[in-house]
């Protein structure tokens, strides 16, 4: 994958961000990934897009996730991802309309970016698609009561003893997360890729995080967003977000419904081909927006 350029927010956190396509298009796709998970949840997007339409695409790995600097418990907040995106969007992708691809998590955190900061959301997002995005809180992949659970054992009994338990479990907990964030038979490396992710963010980032908005700001957020051509998409098989919620989302924005036969909660790995044209269609719209 794409080695990633260090990106310096203005509270001295940097994320770890990748570009790839032609940084002189006309219009640039960022990727939002979802809760305990990381940038590499995009690859087979960050591979094909690029060769589909002429634009720039970029991904980074939000704070307290993947390579990006740690989140501490008065910034592991969807507050402060919102106001990281906000920094991305407007210094790393200075020019040109942005389309916005949030997965899960990182739906919410574009919903709250358009709440806390309207001026830039109507000035430089010119659509928007949500993956596997909640309209209500839904606790994806570990509950936050379990990653705190975990926390305490490493303090009581120490990182090595708590390590082995986890080890023990690997195969467990693989087979876990298969069931509940991938659809029907879901490809190997996918399963293997989620549960990596997963397990990588254990136990801080999965205690640390909420994964959704509050209602008052969900209500906000959908209304600045609401005149952009929105698509929301969800796996037939999702766990998490139940089919109905892309139909409620997109109802209250006017926006286009999807629901990906066999799929479950991982959409960008495990729906790519459907998520492409797709994102193109998003791409067009915000050109002649």
């Amino acid at each position: 994958m794409t080695t990633p350029e260090r990106f310096h927010l203005a509270d001295g956190a940097s994320l770890a961000l990748v570009r790839v396509g032609d940084p002189d298009a006309p219009a640039t796709v960022l990727l939002l990934h979802s809760y305990a998970q990381d940038r590499r949840v995009w690859h087979k997007i960050l591979t094909l897009l690029p060769a589909t339409v002429p634009v720039q695409v970029v991904a980074y790995d939000h704070r307290g996730h993947g390579e990006s600097s740690p989140a501490e418990d008065a910034t592991a907040t969807l507050e402060q991802l919102a106001d990281d995106m906000a920094e991305v969007v407007e210094r790393a992708v200075p020019r040109g309309p942005v389309v916005v691809v949030g997965h899960g998590m990182g739906g919410h955190v574009a919903m709250v970016m358009a709440a806390r900061h309207r001026l830039l959301t109507e000035q430089r997002v010119g659509a928007l698609m949500f993956l596997s995005t909640s309209v209500g809180w839904v606790a994806e992949t570990l509950p936050r009561p379990l990653g705190r659970l975990v926390q305490d054992l490493h303090a009581i009994l120490g990182p090595r003893l708590v390590d082995e338990v986890h080890r023990r479990i690997d195969k467990a907990t693989t087979i876990g997360l298969r069931w509940l964030l991938l659809g029907d038979d879901p490809d190997p490396d996918d399963a293997r890729l989620v549960a990596e992710m997963v397990s990588q963010h254990w136990p801080d980032t999965v205690a640390q995080f909420r994964p959704a908005p509050d209602r008052d700001v969900l209500d906000l957020a959908l209304e600045v967003v609401a005149a952009r051509p929105i698509i929301a998409m969800v796996g037939e098989k999702d766990r998490l977000v139940p089919v109905g919620h892309a139909g409620r989302l997109a109802d209250t924005v006017r926006g286009h419904p999807v629901t990906v036969p066999g799929a479950g909660h991982m959409l960008p790995l495990e729906a790519a081909p459907e998520i492409l044209p797709r994102i193109v269609a998003q791409v067009r719209a915000a050109l002649t927006r």
